[in-house]
């Protein structure tokens, strides 16, 4: 290592004298920001072939195993479907009033309520019944695997490792070799759910059985008991609260794949209201279909929530069964009688006003709404994308863009590194020469071996030579494969949500930690946020903005920003008290203990928080991709359509690859934190 520089600065160093060579020598050397096109290999068509020769040999197995499941979910289609409304709210209600007493009893006859004003109901009971059959069989092959990562610890880094990768890997991609596969219908969204989510099941088992205490297995073992006695009858057991845990993200994650599966399941279910009366652009329709689907995901998350609770409160059984009593027999009274639910639809005066009063309101305001969709385009995403030499134009800003004005930023921009370095900050001075050399150029116009090597050196310094080989190496597979444009501009507008997450995300975060009157009104927003599948975050964003890039850069935001917003806060106010008795007892302000105590204490939980905003941030651009992203999205969306294996597979593997890549490296920059820390 050169003499006086550090680790970081050093590899800031090297990106920076790549990047510099590359641009320098642009004009002469084109292949070097290009890449050659003789030199991509037809990586797709290689994973088509593969991938077809596989599923046709596993076809026939998986076309027996749909037409298994079709039974189970027919039955529970038709149970559903058959049992009188007021019974359905009964049950739900009496098992509200067993898990949480009066509150969640309210919860669930006002949302079921909601459901049936809708006109709903039906469609609602399709989707229920896709997640009835398909989160046993989720459960099922999750706690399998967290048992067998459990029992055989050399399997257990192998099993993380693919559960890390069906967690990265695009929920559309899950969706193209199961339509080869299993057909087109409904099976295909009840398959794909439990695929999506075994993996949050298994990580729970799995994190429940290792967190046992050892005296317990101690316990069982002196007791003479066999290993599936230990197993079953005191180490499951013991870890039932984190297994249940696992049980409420298993339920939420089927229902959000469910909806997404409507894209190719053509069944008559809510999922399906909504792709369709988005298609239509009927938003009142669609905004009412979404708000379905979200009473039903916190119903949902609500009630199984509760159950993870070590200290639930018992509520008295009598009034459960009372409320079920209440509704068998007024089911028995009125069965004759009984309305259609579909009759009910007392909310189509509501969606007819929301949609005159949506296309009122865009008519009356389309000049401001427009200001700001272009304002934002042209003065931020933009340039980003393909830089100020490119995005400056008299169309745009008014001016053109000229070679004296890019002399004139980076001269700024030495100028700024300069200073920061004389006071000692080197790394931060060589990262805004790169920052301006980034935003002169353009994300999806960086030479391509300036990001092979400014990942390498992330990467190292995040978590070492590990970590820089295994990221050259897998950006190496998208380069050659043709979709390196693609994966920049997936990389671009993810990274520019991701930004804004972390810069209003963070922002609340620090509100929040300050006052609680702030955080008491920002968290069951949060809640809310949290809990509302993917495809719900499309509807609003479209209402106003239409469809486009800045629509979807809304969209990934109102998804991502949670998880920033909840770490943030929470690090800042999880500091020890000593840390802070010791801070005021120096005669530290309150603005000097947040800055220099609290803030570099919570900086791990911060960065997991944005590690979260990143996977969260990926796994919303394909769904964005619906309406109007231009990346890899968009080919996984292409590939679905005409059924192209080899393209969603490789358009999905590449996605993947930055998320995990990005994941990682985030995940060591907090351990290294910790570390610090001592933590």
């Amino acid at each position: 290592m050169m003499a006086g520089l550090s680790k970081g600065s050093l590899a800031a160093l090297v990106a920076l004298a790549v990047g510099a060579f590359c641009l320098l020598l642009e004009t002469t050397l084109p292949w070097l920001v290009i890449f050659p096109e003789s030199l991509v290999l037809p990586a797709t068509e290689w994973v088509g072939a593969i991938m077809e020769w596989l599923l046709q040999l596993i076809k026939p197995t998986a076309r027996a195993f749909s037409a298994l499941m079709y039974y189970p979910m027919e039955a529970t289609n038709l149970v559903l479907g058959s049992t009188p409304w007021i019974l359905v709210i009964a049950v739900v209600t009496a098992i509200g009033w067993m898990l949480g007493g009066a509150p969640m009893a309210l919860m669930a006859v006002v949302g079921l309520s909601f459901v049936l004003a809708s006109g709903y109901w039906h469609e609602s009971m399709n989707t229920l019944s896709l997640v009835a059959v398909s989160v046993p069989l989720a459960l099922i092959i999750g706690g399998g695997i967290g048992v067998l990562a459990n029992e055989y610890p050399r399997f257990r880094k192998p099993v993380q490792a693919m559960l890390d990768i069906m967690q990265t890997v695009p929920t559309f991609a899950y969706l193209t070799p199961l339509l080869v596969l299993f057909g087109f219908g409904p099976v295909v969204g009840l398959i794909a759910s439990a695929i999506y989510a075994a993996p949050p099941m298994a990580r729970n088992v799995l994190l429940g059985l290792e967190r046992v205490e050892p005296e317990i297995k101690e316990a069982a073992i002196m007791a003479g008991g066999t290993r599936l006695q230990q197993l079953f009858q005191v180490e499951i057991p013991s870890a039932a609260t984190q297994i249940l845990v696992g049980v409420n993200q298993c339920l939420m994650a089927a229902l959000s794949m469910v909806i997404i599966a409507a894209v190719i399941g053509g069944f008559d279910d809510i999922g399906w209201e909504v792709l369709l009366t988005m298609r239509k652009a009927q938003f009142g329709p669609a905004l009412l279909a979404g708000l379905v689907i979200v009473v039903f995901a916190v119903i949902i998350d609500r009630m199984s929530g509760t159950l993870a609770q070590d200290s639930r409160r018992r509520y008295d059984p009598r009034m459960a069964w009372a409320i079920l009593g209440a509704g068998i027999v007024a089911s028995a009274a009125l069965w004759s009688s009984l309305p259609d639910p579909s009759s009910f639809a007392m909310l189509d005066g509501a969606v007819d006003a929301v949609d005159a009063g949506l296309t009122a309101f865009t008519s009356s305001n389309w000049q401001w709404l427009a200001a700001v969709k272009n304002n934002a385009l042209f003065y931020g995403l933009l340039p980003l994308r393909i830089g100020l030499d490119q995005a400056v134009l008299p169309f745009t800003w008014g001016f053109q863009w000229t070679t004296q004005m890019s002399l004139g930023l980076f001269a700024a921009g030495a100028v700024a590194g300069l200073v920061l370095a004389l006071r000692g900050q080197v790394t931060w001075g060589i990262m805004i020469l790169i920052f301006v050399g980034m935003l002169e150029t353009g994300i999806t116009n960086l030479p391509w071996p300036f990001v092979l090597v400014g990942a390498a050196a992330l990467g190292w310094v995040s978590s070492g030579r590990g970590l820089a080989i295994l990221s050259v190496g897998l950006l190496l597979t998208i380069l050659l494969s043709g979709l390196w444009d693609r994966a920049m501009l997936s990389l671009y507008l993810s990274g520019a949500a991701v930004f804004a997450c972390a810069l209003a995300g963070g922002g609340i975060g620090l509100l929040c930690a300050v006052s609680p009157l702030a955080w008491k009104i920002t968290r069951p927003i949060c809640d809310m946020l949290q809990t509302i599948p993917l495809f719900v975050f499309l509807i609003p964003v479209l209402m106003v903005f239409q469809i486009g890039e800045f629509s979807a850069f809304l969209a990934i935001i109102a998804y991502a920003i949670v998880p920033m917003i909840r770490y943030s806060r929470h690090g800042l106010t999880e500091t020890p008290d000593e840390m802070i008795e010791a801070a005021i007892a120096s005669g530290a302000t309150t603005w000097q203990i947040l800055r220099d105590v609290r803030a570099p204490y919570a900086a791990p939980t911060i960065l997991l928080g944005l590690n979260q905003t990143i996977l969260y941030a990926f796994a919303m651009l394909v769904i964005a991709a619906l309406i109007g992203t231009t990346g890899l999205g968009q080919l996984i969306y292409l590939a679905l359509g005409q059924a192209d294996v080899g393209l969603g597979i490789s358009a999905g593997a590449a996605m993947a690859i930055l998320a995990l890549i990005a994941d990682r490296m985030v995940q060591g920059f907090a351990e290294e934190r910790r570390r610090v820390l001592g933590l």
